[in-house]
């Protein structure tokens, strides 16, 4: 829970997303999920810049970035990964998503495709997170769970306070998280507005990138992390659209925090073979 000094990379309309890029080397970048922001990822930060050039990034109207009044959503958040990749000129880059970072990461496979890719890791979430077979596909919940979460939760900074706090103790964190780790990852999430924060709930859930996620696996080595609350549905959907990734389970939905040794163990092989 230590903060880093990083930089701020223009984008369009006086966007500024803001970026943590330490170390040197064949690049990695970590994107995070719904709210959050680079600063999750403190444990591959300080694990990876020993070897590699790591950037982390706050998304559009998360962290520390611009507080933008367009573009939220995971159309435009890809772009802002094109042109993140672009300013920064990165070329063979491993891309780590998690959760919803992970639509991110696909939007910029379908809209600049895979040239500059050297590796894809998905975190933790399906291609496509609704279904109404939720019975057997990967999917965040059944339709009206999901329905109900947005209605309830998503409609004042309170609720989605609520919201995070569950999900932290609920599903991210297997132990018994101590009150400063819960309020340091809940206010990962609280610099994005409500009403921003609606907009890429529904975004994310309304998203589907089987076929980025089968053309990653066949064109360069992805790597599929999952928890273990839904590992077997997880394992079966993803070797259903694309047989080609790597499968692991363990942990909680932030397993790359609380198990950060684990983790980058797995991701240590992962990039020594790829």
């Amino acid at each position: 829970m230590t903060e880093r000094a990083g930089q701020y990379i223009q984008m369009d309309s006086g966007v500024e997303l803001f970026i943590q890029d330490i170390g040197s080397g064949e690049p990695i970048l970590f994107i995070p999920g719904w709210t959050f922001t680079g600063e999750v990822f403190e444990h591959q930060l300080a694990h990876y810049s020993k070897t590699n050039r790591v950037i982390a990034v706050d998304p559009r109207s998360q962290g520390k970035s611009s507080i933008a009044l367009h573009g939220n959503n995971y159309v435009t958040h890809g772009s802002d990964i094109g042109k993140l990749i672009e300013a920064l000129q990165l070329d063979k880059v491993t891309m780590v998503g998690w959760s919803f970072g992970c639509l991110a990461v696909w939007e910029y496979i379908r809209q600049y495709g895979l040239d500059k890719v050297k590796a894809v890791v998905q975190i933790d979430l399906s291609p496509k997170p609704l279904s109404t077979n939720h019975e057997e596909d990967w999917v965040e919940g059944p339709l009206d769970d999901i329905a109900g979460a947005y209605s309830l939760y998503t409609q004042d900074a309170a609720k989605q306070r609520e919201f995070v706090e569950a999900y932290v103790t609920g599903v991210m964190i297997q132990r018994e998280v101590e009150p400063q780790e819960l309020n340091w990852l809940v206010s990962q999430s609280m610099n994005t507005p409500h009403y921003i924060a609606a907009n890429l709930f529904a975004s994310g859930m309304f998203s589907d990138y089987r076929e980025e996620a089968k053309l990653a696996s066949e064109a360069v080595p992805t790597l599929a992390i999952a928890a273990e609350h839904w590992g077997d549905t997880a394992k079966a959907f993803m070797n259903r659209i694309a047989p080609k990734t790597e499968v692991e389970v363990f942990g909680g939905h932030l397993m790359f925090w609380e198990h950060a040794e684990k983790f980058n163990q797995r991701l240590d092989q992962f990039l020594k073979v790829n």
